[in-house]
């Protein structure tokens, strides 16, 4: 007892020597060590003071000795864990610079044994693995022993947890520490088996990290907000996602190229063919296709293992080029996308810039075509049916590189990525392992993946399949409802691309129920619609056996006029056929005024139609047509007679296309009420009737 007493005495003294006279401070300690050499407050009180002196050397020496001496000691123990926490930190602070120096003064092996002991302290799963691979970074040889059993930590860990996302503390660790330790150490054996399931690991944390919602960390937010009250383990783990995942200091670098890294060292280890490395996505997919051509030749092993080679190499290629592709086309799906772009989304439908030309009255009749078969019956073929027959055929995509500054890239996406897709589907093998893999990550709730779907089978020419995929995506969109908070902007979007399916299906009714459907919901722009020039197809439209494809902004601005133009289509097809229709006919005037002139020479095969009828029957002309001059037409209830102010039998003289062309431009020029209002009010006052006509 008296001995504590005196260790006390001689620790007070040396205290409150400190600040006065340090080295006599120092000698008080020393000779209490000489009489007390087993005590540990004196040890302690020595290291503290080189510690606060940040004398690197003396006080590594002193901490050695405290960990040899008193490993049970709890103030040892805090300290370490303070040292390991900087050894961990990224912070580049003059405290944490001190700390990491002071454990560079203590032996290797010492450091090795101190680390081991300091994961054994840990009993938080993500605090000890973090120690642990602070150990397998510092000491390679380490590696061997614990490498692989911190990776199955990891993902059991996962498990345990219920994470609802791949893209967790758990996995992150896992895929960007401790995994390339794992499969860069030529020491560590591992089955071909276990590292697929490593890659595939990988490949679903990286692809899911970047296409994360911008709201992930409002959710992870709120999860952490009920994880406090249920378990400290969960806040610890929500603290890391969310420091982990979606602080800038934090986020991961190059994601795709890490993943690319991964697979090329898969590659090596599992003796794929690969004869050239860091190849591009083009090149990757072109390697692929030739090693689809002969990889039935393998023997069981070895078609198994090209199998994967092939699976996996494309699926990559594939997912990068879609994920892109959609990141370009609509980027607010995105958290990776810029925070300054305010780019709107694009659609993709079919080019309607033709249908101001000569009445195509063939495109109504394809879906009636019969084809013989083999046994002498005969199949009628659908659409999808014409364009399957010409699969492969290549569609041009028309783009405005305004909108859309990197075309050239993004188009080149879209390619990379139909391609892979269709080669995953080449082969039974391959489609059966790729679902299986689909499946496994539950890529059919992925939003932007449906997206990228959509318009890769609206590019194939298979609309009734593009229909049912756009319900699918309808349902996606209202699941995912207040993750998007955008639902008018995506219904819209669906429902004008449903509009222009039905459409190249034949379906006018359903396309005009659904243009009709977009023009409730819009707001016609006040401003004069720009009139951009857009690139025109170098072959002209007549030798295209397909229809070329546009990529159009997802605004009112840009979607009216779109909308208008089908319902155009559907009209002009009915208006000019030998049956009378004057509600067509006349609903064709009225959609006619949208691009004048470019629609003059119909109108005036619209007037032609009426001369030869000698009548025409139109109630709602004087509501909607506003371009024209002093033309006096005076629609009769008993006789439809259409009149010109001085003569009726006018019409079939020789120059009144020109008199009506030129009063017409009079009118545009006294004429103030915009035009888009006018035909948005025509589509919603109009639209019982508008339906009826396409009965």
């Amino acid at each position: 007892m008296a001995a504590q007493v005196d260790c006390e005495f001689l620790v007070k003294k040396a205290r409150d020597l400190v600040v006065e006279d340090p080295w006599a401070a120092k000698a008080w300690l020393i000779t209490a060590r000489t009489l007390y050499p087993t005590d540990f407050g004196i040890q302690y009180e020595m290291y503290m003071i080189e510690r606060n002196a940040e004398r690197t050397a003396s006080a590594g020496r002193l901490l050695y000795d405290m960990f040899a001496n008193f490993p049970d000691q709890p103030m040892v123990w805090r300290e370490i864990s303070v040292i390991t926490a900087a050894l961990r930190n990224d912070v580049q602070d003059k405290q944490t610079q001190f700390l990491r120096g002071l454990f560079e003064t203590l032996p290797g092996r010492t450091q090795c044994e101190m680390l081991l002991k300091a994961t054994e302290q840990c009993f938080n799963t993500l605090e000890r693995a973090e120690m642990l691979l602070l150990l397998l970074r510092r000491f390679p040889d380490s590696v061997v022993q614990h490498g692989v059993s911190l990776g199955e930590t990891l993902l059991e860990a996962e498990n345990l947890d219920d994470q609802d996302s791949p893209v967790n503390c758990f996995r992150k660790l896992f895929v960007c520490d401790v995994l390339p330790l794992i499969i860069n150490n030529p020491d560590v054996r591992l089955p071909a088996n276990l590292l697929y399931q490593y890659l595939h690991k990988a490949a679903e944390f990286y692809i899911g990290y970047v296409t994360r919602s911008p709201s992930l960390e409002n959710q992870h937010q709120g999860s952490q907000d009920t994880a406090d009250i249920k378990s400290p383990t969960k806040r610890s783990t929500q603290k890391y996602i969310i420091e982990g995942l979606t602080e800038k200091s934090s986020l991961i670098m190059d994601p795709w190229d890490r993943l690319f890294e991964i697979m090329s060292i898969v590659a090596m280890r599992c003796d794929w063919q690969m004869d050239k490395a860091n190849r591009n996505c083009g090149e990757i997919l072109h390697r692929m296709k030739d090693l689809c051509r002969y990889i039935n030749n393998f023997d069981d092993e070895g078609h198994r293992k090209y199998k994967h080679q092939v699976v996996y190499s494309t699926l990559l290629v594939f997912f990068k080029n879609a994920f892109q592709y959609v990141g370009s086309i609509q980027p607010s799906l995105f958290q990776a996308s810029s925070p300054s772009s305010n780019q709107v989304p694009l659609i993709l439908l079919d080019d309607l810039s033709n249908i101001y030309g000569d009445v195509d009255i063939d495109r109504g009749k394809h879906i009636h075509k019969r084809r013989k078969l083999g046994d002498g019956r005969e199949k009628t073929l659908s659409s999808d049916d014409e364009e399957c027959s010409g699969k492969g055929r290549s569609r041009h995509i028309i783009v405005n590189k305004i909108e859309l500054p990197n075309s050239i890239d993004v188009l080149e996406n879209f390619k990379l990525a139909r391609e892979s897709w269709e080669l995953l589907h080449s082969q039974e093998a391959l489609e059966k392992e790729f679902t299986r893999i689909c499946m496994s990550w539950k890529t059919e709730t992925w939003l932007w993946l449906r997206i990228f779907i959509t318009d890769m089978i609206v590019y194939q020419g298979q609309y009734r399949k593009a229909i049912n995929s756009l319900h699918q995506l309808g349902a996606l969109q209202g699941a995912q409802q207040h993750v998007m908070n955008q639902g008018t902007l995506e219904q819209q979007r669906a429902l004008i691309q449903m509009a222009a399916c039905h459409f190249a299906l034949g379906e006018y009714r359903m396309t005009c129920d659904k243009v009709l459907d977009v023009m409730c919901s819009v707001i016609p722009c006040t401003q004069d619609v720009v009139k951009v020039q857009e690139e025109i197809p170098k072959v002209k439209p007549r030798f295209r056996k397909v229809l070329d494809l546009k990529l159009l902004p997802c605004t009112s601005k840009a979607m009216m006029p779109y909308c208008l133009q089908l319902m155009l289509a559907c009209f002009k097809l009915r208006a000019f056929t030998d049956i009378r229709d004057d509600l067509a006919l006349g609903h064709v005037i009225v959609l006619l005024q949208l691009d004048w002139p470019r629609g003059e020479n119909l109108f005036l095969k619209a007037v032609n139609k009426i001369c030869q009828q000698g009548s025409f029957q139109y109630e709602n002309f004087f509501n909607y047509v506003t371009k024209g001059g002093k033309i006096h037409l005076e629609l009769l209830p008993n006789q439809g007679l259409l009149i010109k102010h001085h003569t009726v039998t006018r019409g079939i003289t020789k120059g009144v296309k020109e008199d009506f062309r030129l009063a017409m431009e009079r009118q545009v020029s006294r004429c103030g009420e915009n035009l888009m209002v006018v035909l948005h009010r025509f589509c919603i006052n109009e639209k019982i009737i508008l339906l009826q006509t396409l009965m």
